[in-house]
């Protein structure tokens, strides 16, 4: 649920009624969210490419990888998120989305994570030449390693053209704070954070942060890195669930996160088709209400 601060810096800034008004959608009529400073709409699930593209060279996973994104796609599937980070995983996207003429129709972010302007300028480059694009959707310094000298030349790429967003992220509640100072200074087009009914704490400050001061909110960790469906393991999805349309488990810890109307995208990371089609189906049909969320909550945390 919304805490009172989280609503009142949103009404404060005139936001809450824009973002809880009903969403458009268009197409296959997936939830789509809007970019806070521009206003373009995404489809509010993406997929996550850590450790998942990491398949260069292996015949079978790249094969597996290449459907995945095919079926993502398919399903009404943009937004696509890597990083240096990941091994090869800018490569594989790149070269998957070649191969499948998706390059023009993906939403593509990834990430510097290098110290020094140099060496950022550097990777940056090659990152855009693994993911064969000439200009990226969004670049984003990641787990804010150097990030004042990294944003400063984002800020120059953006002016430039190079890139259409700039943002931060970070993978753990221990930094919420310094994102949180960072997004405040106000330039910030997205900020990617864990939030999930696992680790919730992005919902005590950052997100009506973020919300206040127009930055794009993309998930990552909805699923905790699989430990949550650890905790489901051979139980049900209770059936008052269905109401909103969560036919798994994928679907439930998706939807409650979709429902903070702070919240742009969630980037579940996998290489199974089915999971990915599954995931999809969260930007589908109702979202849970206030009383509906807190619910779920309860139910996940007694198990």
């Amino acid at each position: 649920m919304m805490g009172r601060r989280t609503f009142l810096e949103m009404a404060g800034a005139g936001l809450l009624g824009a973002m809880l008004m009903p969403t458009e959608s268009r197409g296959q009529g997936l939830l789509e969210r809007r970019i806070p400073r521009t206003g373009e709409a995404l489809p509010a699930v993406g997929l996550g490419t850590w450790q998942v593209f990491d398949v260069a060279g292996v015949a079978a996973e790249l094969t597996q990888a290449r459907e995945t994104l095919k079926t993502f796609a398919a399903e009404g599937g943009r937004v696509i998120d890597s990083s240096p980070m990941y091994g090869a995983s800018e490569t594989v996207t790149g070269q998957l989305a070649a191969e499948l003429g998706l390059l023009d129709k993906l939403f593509v972010a990834t990430k510097v994570w290098t110290s020094g302007k140099q060496a950022g300028i550097r990777q940056m480059e090659d990152s855009m030449r693994k993911l064969r694009v000439k200009r990226l959707d969004l670049m984003q310094v990641h787990n804010l390693v150097d990030v004042e000298t990294q944003l400063a030349t984002l800020r120059d790429w953006k002016a430039a053209g190079r890139i259409r967003y700039l943002g931060i992220t970070h993978y753990h509640a221990g930094a919420h704070a310094e994102l949180e100072r960072w997004i405040r200074k106000g330039d910030i087009d997205s900020v990617q954070v864990n939030y999930s009914l696992a680790e919730p704490e992005a919902e005590r400050s950052l997100l009506g942060a973020a919300a206040a001061n127009g930055t794009a909110v993309i998930v990552n960790r909805p699923f905790a890195e699989g430990a949550m469906f650890g905790r489901v393991k051979g139980k049900a999805v209770p059936d008052w669930a269905k109401e909103v349309g969560c036919e798994s488990w994928a679907q439930f810890f998706l939807k409650w996160i979709l429902a903070h109307p702070a919240v742009t995208c969630a980037i579940p990371a996998t290489r199974n088709p089915r999971h990915a089609a599954d995931n999809m189906g969260a930007a589908a049909g109702a979202l849970p209400d206030a009383a509906m969320r807190r619910r779920m909550a309860e139910h996940f945390n007694s198990l």
